[in-house]
């Protein structure tokens, strides 16, 4: 809390110091500094010592600082200081309104968010991510494939809230834009590698190849590695944490003629990972009582503290399981062995892509763009990262022998096959004419996904006493199965399928009325058309269309929706000088709805919608050698799509289910943002971020039933259960330094860099008020650039570098629904009732702590 006052006491004599600072008195007082100032020594770079930034967040080249919109940029430079391989290493907080977090303990499906926009389970295929991920101006439809290896990345844009209007649906939290270097038409280019602890190693190639009768070709190929940071007791099976990726990528520009500019990629690449290791943290930190004791609706039982978090909740059953023979609790550091070994394969995530942007510069007045896309991502998941931990938990049974009944297995194996593809089409035309800036422009897209899912136990527990057991993997899936994606779930019972075809419709345009030098009036608008329409083909190993009886006797209706929405924005601009600009901001955006395949009636839900208001400042100090930005919002959300796990009663037997649906009320998100960057000479730069991020979803009125073991409801009672936005912590804050030392061994230039990054605590369930914990990482490198390794432009590369250089560790994921005690429930007509726990079976939390400390040596031999 006191770092959170000081801060914005922080931002409060930020605004006056920028405020001052646009005053006339001010400015001419820093023009006539800089003029007297003295000319740089030789050695350092002339010019202004913070440079400009250029970004293409309004469809056209701009300013950073004359961009009307909150922005953060991670430049080449960056992503090789902070040694940024996949989007998953920025989840390191180096920018603090971003959030980065695996999807479970996967690596092959990312969650990203902005300023509070963070679906909890956006790895479904009728459900859509509320931030938008763009590659060259190609919007991604799926989360997986993300974690693939960078190429040759120019630059990130982070941007921040709604982006409705130019870039479309599922942009509400922002957008986050992917810029690759284009091909330079010159011979050139790079020779990368690396190799450090952990096994790592990696290599890129980066080849420029001469113009020729108007050709230029850039070829990328890039391949990264890490071995197991956990270590899998069973023998010949993978461990945790490793990931292979390889990448190309050829990208071709051809200008015909003065005016016209045309750039086709190709782009094609394969991750091979596991997930990262759920350990169990702790046992039984509910203090729940086995059986009734803690079944009292309206109070604490005594001796007991168990209650649900986030409801406080305290009519519950169930059973606290005894720790099998060789678990290890542990919840302070990352085991790098696991206590039980168990069947683990890698995971598959294979991207590819076709992309053509052309640019026809028609007249002064205008451009037409054309941007078509092809896309697709093949995965296959094989997910066993919580062996013993995680559902169903074993209790001890005399019964479990060599030949015992089939629940003395274990270890949850989820299996999945997911096939995505995807085509898009946008034709802008950008311009001025007059005083008048203007980006119009059409958009079509066009998505099919397929997806297929099971959750074997791949273990069996055979004792030998009660305090002694073995443990050997069971045999599963061994018919094989009538349909399937792919080859993981080839052979298993299916727990669910589904296929969807989503497609979007948009017209689009924008325009900046420049009303004098000073004041900027921007009016945008997008109307969007949305259809989507999905089959729920298989649940709990029922093919639905086989058994329509079945089918609609659990409720199921597919899923056939369209949605129509105008999202608007008015942007006024002013600028106090060259140096000092402000804006006020009102935008709009939503989230497309869909249907939850994880529940046997594809139980759908609708969009959400965000309308944001925002303030904003930037200004360059001190003759440059100071840049603030300062941007302040409000932003309030409706239909908020939450999830509840449930037991959902079937046709077939009872089921653990997720639910999605769109909470009530408005839930509000309230946050500041500021970004200092300050260079007192040419050779030092300082950076700090900071982001203040305030979230309430209303309370949501949820009816829990209690039965007796002989089917009969005791009660049932209706509580408001609070929900929460996942990876969003409070208060974040991240601060870097890069200081260049004096040239040496004729330009060769030394240099160090280091940065922090904080965050606080928060939840990883939107269900569970349990939080994962807050982190704390230190990154560095220490480098000597353009060493001359004569023959004219070869420069040589080095650097040694280290992640998290003070190994901290931290759980970033927690999962509390180990720990929980079971409220069943016999509702089936999809109201919220809904079931808490494991089946009445109570063990303890279980989670995923951060990458542990790693460190290398790079060299990289520019030609």
């Amino acid at each position: 809390m006191k770092l959170a006052n000081s801060l914005r006491t922080g931002l409060l004599a930020g605004v006056c110091l920028v405020a001052f600072a646009a005053t006339p008195a001010f400015a001419a007082a820093v023009d006539e500094q800089a003029e007297a100032a003295p000319a740089p020594a030789a050695g350092l770079p002339d010019g202004v010592p913070i440079e400009e930034i250029v970004v293409t967040a309004t469809k056209r080249e701009t300013n950073l600082q004359k961009t009307p919109i909150s922005i953060s940029v991670v430049n080449a430079e960056t992503i090789r200081e902070r040694r940024v391989q996949s989007l998953l290493d920025l989840a390191d907080g180096g920018v603090p309104s971003l959030r980065v977090a695996t999807f479970e303990a996967r690596q092959s499906a990312l969650t990203i968010g902005i300023r509070g926009i963070v679906p909890l389970d956006a790895n479904q295929p009728a459900r859509e991510q509320g931030v938008g991920i763009y590659i060259d101006g190609v919007y991604l439809g799926r989360q997986h494939g993300l974690n693939t290896g960078l190429f040759d990345i120019e630059r990130v844009e982070v941007l921040k809230g709604p982006q409705g209007t130019l870039f479309g649906r599922n942009t509400e939290g922002g957008a986050l834009s992917l810029v690759s270097k284009a091909p330079t038409g010159e011979f050139g280019g790079s020779i990368d590698g690396s190799v450090g602890n952990i096994g790592s190693r990696s290599g890129a190639i980066h080849l420029n190849l001469p113009e020729f009768k108007g050709f230029s070709i850039k070829l990328d190929g890039v391949y990264q590695h890490q071995d197991p940071v956990t270590k899998n007791p069973l023998r010949g099976e993978e461990g945790w944490g490793l990931f292979d990726r390889k990448g190309f990528r050829a990208a071709v520009r051809w200008k015909p003629v003065d005016g016209v500019t045309n750039d086709f990629t190709y782009d094609v690449a394969r991750d091979e990972n596991t997930p990262f290791y759920s350990q169990l943290l702790n046992y039984n930190p509910e203090n729940c009582l086995s059986g009734g004791s803690n079944s009292a609706p309206l109070a604490i039982p005594a001796g007991s503290t168990c209650i649900t978090p986030g409801t406080a909740f305290v009519g519950t059953q169930g059973t606290i399981r005894p720790l099998l023979p060789g678990v290890v609790v542990n919840g302070d550091t990352l085991m790098r062995e696991a206590d039980i070994g168990v069947p683990q394969r890698r995971s598959f995530d294979e991207t590819h892509g076709f992309t053509n942007v052309l640019k026809w510069k028609i007249s002064p007045e205008v451009e037409l763009r054309s941007i078509t896309a092809w896309r697709g991502v093949d995965v296959q998941q094989w997910d066993n990262s919580g062996g013993a931990h995680r559902v169903p938990v074993v209790n001890y049974r005399p019964e479990c022998t060599a030949n015992g009944p089939s629940n003395c297995t274990f270890s949850r194996y989820s299996l999945a096959d997911l096939r995505q593809r995807q085509f898009s089409q946008e034709i802008q035309a950008v311009g001025t004419i007059g005083s008048v800036d203007y980006v119009a422009g059409l958009f079509y897209f066009n998505e099919h996904v397929s997806d297929t899912a099971a959750t074997p136990n791949s273990m069996r527990v055979i004792y030998n006493t009660p305090t002694q057991a073995t443990y050997v993997p069971n045999v599963f899936c061994t018919a094989d199965t009538p349909e399937f994606v792919g080859q993981a779930v080839n052979g298993c019972p299916i727990d669910r399928a589904s296929q969807v075809n989503s497609k979007s419709y948009a017209v689009f345009g924008q325009a900046t009325w420049n009303a004098n030098e000073q004041l900027h009036i921007t009016v945008g608008g997008r109307y969007t058309w949305d259809e989507k329409q999905g089959q729920l083909t298989w649940s709990r190993n029922v093919d639905y269309r086989a058994n329509p009886t079945i089918a609609a006797q659990n409720g199921y209706q597919p899923l056939d929706r369209k949605w129509r929405r105008f999202n608007p924005l008015v942007t006024v601009a002013y600028d106090f000088n060259n140096d000092v600009h402000a804006y006020a901001k009102y935008a709009t955006g939503y989230r497309a709805g869909g249907a939850s395949s994880r529940t046997s009636d594809y139980r759908a839900f609708n969009p959400e919608d965000v309308k944001s208001y925002e303030i904003g400042v930037k200004a360059d100090l001190f003759g440059r050698r100071a840049r603030l930005n300062l941007a302040g919002y409000i932003m309030d959300r409706t239909g908020s799509q939450v999830d509840l796990s449930t037991i959902q009663p079937t046709a077939t037997g009872n089921f653990n289910n997720l639910v999605t649906f769109n909470a009530p009320g408005t839930t509000k998100i309230r946050g500041i943002e500021a970004d200092l960057t300050v260079k007192p000479v040419s050779r030092l730069t300082m950076n700090l971020s900071y982001a203040y991020t305030y979230t309430d979803i209303p309370l949501v009125p949820v009816t829990y039933t209690q039965f007796n073991s002989a089917g009969t409801a005791l009660f049932s009672t209706t509580v408001n259960q609070k929900f929460y936005i996942v990876y969003t912590p409070r208060n974040a804050a991240s601060a870097s330094i890069d200081y260049e030392l004096p040239e040496i061994l004729g330009g060769a230039r030394p240099k160090f860099h280091v940065d922090a990054n904080y965050a606080q605590a928060t939840q990883s369930f939107d269900q569970f008020a349990t939080k994962a914990d807050s982190s704390f990482i230190v990154n560095a490198r220490l480098s000597v650039m353009d060493i001359n390794l004569g023959g004219g432009s070869n420069k040589l590369n080095i650097g040694l570098w280290s992640r998290n250089l003070f190994n901290y560790q931290f759980v970033y994921r927690r999962d509390p629904s180990n720990s929980l005690p079971a409220v069943q429930t016999n509702d089936a007509q999809g109201r919220n009732v809904v079931v808490i726990g494991n089946n009445g079976s109570v063990l303890g939390d279980y989670g995923n702590f951060n990458m542990p400390r790693t460190f290398g040596f790079d060299a990289s031999i520019k030609f």
